[in-house]
């Protein structure tokens, strides 16, 4: 059995969610993320909703999960995240999302891109606490009782003087769960992320908060467990720099560079299967960009193609890499270490109950 290390046992979250990127943590990435696991849900990026009722194909197109029953290849759940600010318009595409069978249905009340923000839509939502009151009853409504509704925000747009007044909006509307981003809009992505702020919201409400920002290490995940009251986290940017980063935040040993050099080939020909020739080579830099942030391993890597955008030379450059040349058969290596954690899960949740 794979040890747990005795001092996390306070603060290991009960739920790991993975977090919606637009531009960045989109199907392709959510399937190899989950194929290295320890995530139990993800959420997509943003579907977004103007005046006009989208047909099937546009949900199908950001979310292709719904064709396989709203889960990853691996198997994780997906829900869909709308984002908009006309309820009726809102609650509509939400009943024929629903229709499609995602595991859930997730409103968008966090987007800080100006060119979001600029159309009513994400964070500057935060600043109309009855709107986003009316926009997720409204969803609430239109989708059947047994599938869930959930949003996501930002402490506010400019300030979090109304966080709580937006979180009590939420919870009063009939939302299931609500993530909370502990920044404002104007904060971005700067540090800090202000966990402490967010129990003060998951005091403020009867629902599930589960929070979210700046988690990167286990520590920076065990200081946001304590200081802000949650048990569940969203991982983003951290999980995206560091793909082993919730089995280790759930006190097991994460996948070293083999194991995640071994899903960079299948990545890259899943980009280029998906994404214009012009934009994929984009993709595989911006995943390394940030993997180099934990691996010297992918610093090297991202030093070979930084300057290459031609897609023939950076699949030579992948299948010719030393580095990932001896790594082709660690996706077997790496099926069979996460078996071995589900059957390290099932023996933990029989002693429990024995005990």
């Amino acid at each position: 059995m794979l040890a747990t290390s005795p001092s996390l046992h306070r603060l290991l979250p009960r739920r790991l969610l993975l977090a919606p990127m637009e531009g960045l943590l989109d199907a392709t990435l959510r399937d190899t993320l989950t194929r290295i696991g320890g995530v139990d849900l993800c959420v997509s990026e943003f579907i977004r909703i103007t005046d006009q009722l989208l047909p099937p194909r546009v949900f199908r197109r950001i979310v292709p999960e719904l064709d396989a029953g709203g889960r990853t290849p691996a198997g994780t759940p997906v829900r869909a995240q709308l984002l908009g600010s006309d309820p009726a318009c809102v609650a509509e595409n939400a009943a024929r999302l629903a229709e499609l069978g995602p595991a859930g249905v997730d409103l968008n009340f966090g987007c800080p891109a100006p060119v979001v923000n600029r159309h009513r839509g994400g964070a500057v939502l935060l600043d109309e606490p009855k709107l986003v009151h009316a926009i997720v009853a409204a969803v609430r409504r239109a989708v059947p009782a047994c599938m869930p509704v959930s949003a996501k925000m930002r402490l506010g747009h400019r300030d979090a003087g109304r966080m709580l007044e937006n979180a009590q909006a939420i919870a009063a509307a009939g939302a299931s769960e609500l993530v909370v981003h502990g920044r404002t809009k104007v904060d971005g992505y700067r540090p800090p992320a202000y966990w402490d702020r967010i129990g003060h919201i998951r005091e403020a409400v009867g629902i599930p908060v589960v929070a979210n920002g700046e988690v990167w290490t286990v520590a920076d995940a065990q200081r946001c467990l304590a200081e802000s009251g949650c048990d569940a986290l969203m991982l983003g940017r951290g999980m995206v720099a560091d793909p082993g980063l919730a089995w280790a935040v759930r006190g097991h040993a994460a996948p070293d560079w083999p194991a995640v050099a071994a899903q960079l080939l299948p990545f890259w020909r899943s980009v280029s299967a998906r994404v214009a020739p012009r934009h994929s080579a984009g993709r595989l830099k911006q995943w390394l960009n940030l993997l180099r942030r934990r691996f010297a391993e992918a610093q090297v890597l991202y030093d070979r193609v930084r300057t290459v955008s031609d897609p023939r030379a950076v699949e030579a450059l992948l299948t010719s890499a030393p580095d990932l040349a001896g790594h082709l058969d660690d996706q077997t290596q790496l099926v069979a270490l996460v078996l071995d954690r589900d059957v390290v899960a099932v023996d933990g949740a029989a002693e429990a109950a024995l005990g």
